[in-house]
C-alpha cells in the first residue's frame, strides 16, 4: 500500500538525481506532441505507438525499441479539492487500476520538482512520484515488477493535469512474454532516470488551445 509522502530537504532533486546545470539544457531534438501543441525531447530509441495502433486523443505513448520500457504523456482533468501530493497519489492509483494492479502497488516517494529547472512555465507546480507495481502483460498470469516514475505538471488555469509516466520493468517473470523481448538481438541501451529527467525539463507549450 502507498507509504507516506516524502519531501526532500536540502538540494532540489528530480526523481533521485540532483539537478545540475547540465540538466537544464536538453540536447535532444524536440518532438511534437498533440499535433505540435506541446513538444519534448524524447530519449533515443523511441517508437511512437500511434504508428502501431490507435491511441486516445488525450495520450501520447512511446515505447523503447528493444526493451519493455514505455513513456506515456496524458492530458487529464485537473483534480480539485486535494493537495498536490494527494493529486499525484490519485493519478498513481488510477494507473494501478488501469494496470489491474490494485493491492499490488506501493508509493516510495512524492517530491516537488524545482520549477526553475523546467521549460514548462505554465504549470503552477510540478511533482515527481516514484512507486512500484506488479503488472501482468496482456492477459498473462505472470507478473512483472515495474518501477513507475511519474511527473505531474499542474495547470489549474486550463483545468488540466499533465501526467508523464515512465514505466521501467525491473524484474521480469521468466513465464512472461517480456522475457523473450528482453532477449532481442542487438538491443539499444535502456532508458535511464536521467533520460526521463531530461524529458521533463524539456516540455514546452506552444498552443494553449489544446486545453480547450
Amino acid at each position: 500500500m502507498p507509504g507516506d509522502d516524502v519531501v526532500l530537504d536540502g538540494p532540489q532533486r528530480m526523481l533521485g538525481f540532483v539537478v545540475t546545470q547540465s540538466m537544464e539544457v536538453c540536447g535532444a531534438v524536440q518532438h511534437p506532441l498533440f499535433g505540435g501543441a506541446l513538444s519534448a525531447a524524447l530519449p533515443p530509441s523511441f517508437q511512437d505507438v500511434s504508428n502501431l495502433r490507435e491511441i486516445p486523443d488525450n495520450q501520447e505513448v512511446f515505447i523503447h525499441r528493444s526493451t519493455d520500457q514505455s513513456i506515456i504523456v496524458e492530458l487529464l482533468e485537473y483534480q480539485e479539492g486535494m493537495s498536490d501530493p494527494e493529486a499525484a497519489r490519485y493519478h498513481f492509483e488510477d494507473v494501478a487500476a488501469s494496470n489491474d494492479a490494485r493491492g499490488r502497488a506501493d508509493i516510495v516517494s512524492v517530491e516537488p520538482l524545482p520549477l526553475a529547472q523546467l521549460s514548462l512555465t505554465s504549470c503552477s507546480s510540478a511533482w515527481a512520484l516514484t512507486g512500484h507495481q506488479l503488472v501482468a502483460k496482456f492477459n498473462e498470469q505472470a507478473q512483472n515488477t515495474v518501477t513507475i516514475y511519474m511527473a505531474l505538471f499542474r495547470i489549474p488555469q486550463h483545468s488540466t493535469d499533465l501526467l508523464v509516466t515512465f514505466n521501467d520493468p525491473v524484474a521480469i517473470d521468466p513465464a512472461s512474454s517480456s522475457a523473450v523481448s528482453e532477449a532481442s538481438q542487438n538491443p539499444s541501451p535502456p532508458w535511464t532516470q536521467e533520460d526521463f529527467n531530461h524529458l521533463l525539463c524539456s516540455f514546452q507549450l506552444h498552443d494553449p488551445g489544446i486545453f480547450g
